[in-house]
């Protein structure tokens, strides 16, 4: 085994359509923040999508492309691999990295636990493990959970080692330099002139279609409404059409999402790392939950007065969006206090915080 000259850093994540393309998303933001550092990457990556291929390489790492494995990948993102599939992963994975004494692995991935990282004690000198689920037991040197959970200093008892360093909440959501600036220029709302509907970057079932249905059926001549898909969305031709027909402006595949964020006065979406965008930016939001896994931080984040959380996807209707709307415009306290707490909890810096926590001996 020998060593790199340069700090070398590999990251093993995945994205599918049940899963999303969030993994992906905020391993490239802590890469490019890393590279800063004079930290060489490494993707490693199985069955993504040509789009994210592409992505990664646009912003120069290495990518490495694991065999293709005839399993589910779209199964419910709480399913963990057995460890007969983690093992194999960890065999590909390590013939894909070389015999290569790597300083720092960074893994974010439903389906891996301590099973798999144990395997990698050998290969790197030290472990983060990004996670939202707080689901199984992981071997790492540092866990990283941005999300905010009104439990989230008891979640991972007895899931991590006592020397593990816990990185909890939005003070480390790992957010792009635009949300930064963005951060420095945004006021709290107190209006709603602008509407913003998105639902990341991965909606399968074109929950962004309904909204946009029910948008359609209310009075809100005097509203501008902007509608933001991924280039792979399922239903990009209907969106599309539907939200010309309704004088509303579709985005596909965005790079200036800060932006749209901080023109808008309200949004209406779903959870993860899409909500600590928001918050970020004050950005009032009307929340959706579309996997089990959004619900502890879209309640949450209702609970300490940041969102408004409708509830599940299935509660999407007229009434329900008509109604809170009406709260929304006529509550103008309310409105502004939903801005101010959701603009306190993150400041748009936990990418450079994380970095540090890593790099740190």
């Amino acid at each position: 085994m020998y060593m790199l000259n340069k700090v070398s850093i590999f990251f093993r994540v995945d994205a599918s359509a049940s899963i999303g393309t969030g993994h992906v998303m905020r391993c490239l933001t802590l890469a490019d923040e890393l590279v800063k550092h004079n930290a060489a990457v490494t993707f490693v990556c199985r069955q993504l999508p040509e789009y994210l291929k592409q992505l990664i390489q646009s912003h120069h790492h290495t990518l490495l492309e694991l065999p293709v494995w005839a399993i589910d990948n779209d199964s419910p993102p709480e399913g963990i691999w057995s460890q007969e599939q983690q093992l194999k992963d960890v065999k590909e994975t390590i013939n894909i990295i070389s015999e290569i004494l790597w300083d720092y692995l960074v893994v974010d991935h439903y389906r891996l636990d301590h099973v798999w990282e144990k395997e990698f004690r050998n290969y790197t000198k030290k472990i983060l493990v990004i996670d939202d689920l707080a689901d199984r037991v992981h071997d790492c040197d540092l866990l990283l959970d941005q999300n905010f959970y009104m439990d989230m200093n008891d979640r991972y008892v007895d899931k991590v080692s006592a020397h593990c360093q816990l990185l909890l909440g939005p003070k480390y959501a790992l957010l792009r330099e635009e949300f930064r600036q963005a951060h420095l220029k945004a006021k709290p709302r107190t209006t709603i002139n602008r509407i913003l509907v998105c639902f990341g970057g991965s909606d399968p079932d074109n929950y962004t279609g309904r909204v946009i249905d029910v948008l359609a059926q209310m009075d809100l001549k005097n509203i501008a409404i902007d509608v933001v898909i991924g280039a792979q969305h399922p239903a990009r031709d209907a969106i599309e059409y539907l939200s010309e027909r309704n004088n509303f402006s579709c985005h596909i595949q965005v790079n200036n999402m800060a932006e749209l964020m901080l023109a808008a006065d309200l949004a209406i979406g779903s959870g993860g790392s899409i909500s600590c965008e928001r918050c970020c930016l004050g950005l009032p939001a009307l929340c959706f939950s579309l996997a089990v896994n959004q619900i502890a931080i879209l309640e949450s984040l209702h609970h300490c007065g940041a969102i408004i959380y409708l509830g599940s996807s299935e509660s999407i209707s007229l009434e329900i969006l008509h109604d809170s709307l009406l709260s929304m415009i006529e509550d103008v306290d309310q409105f502004e206090k939903i801005s101010t707490h959701a603009f306190e909890l993150t400041d748009g810096y936990g990418v450079e915080r994380v970095s540090y926590e890593l790099l740190a001996a």
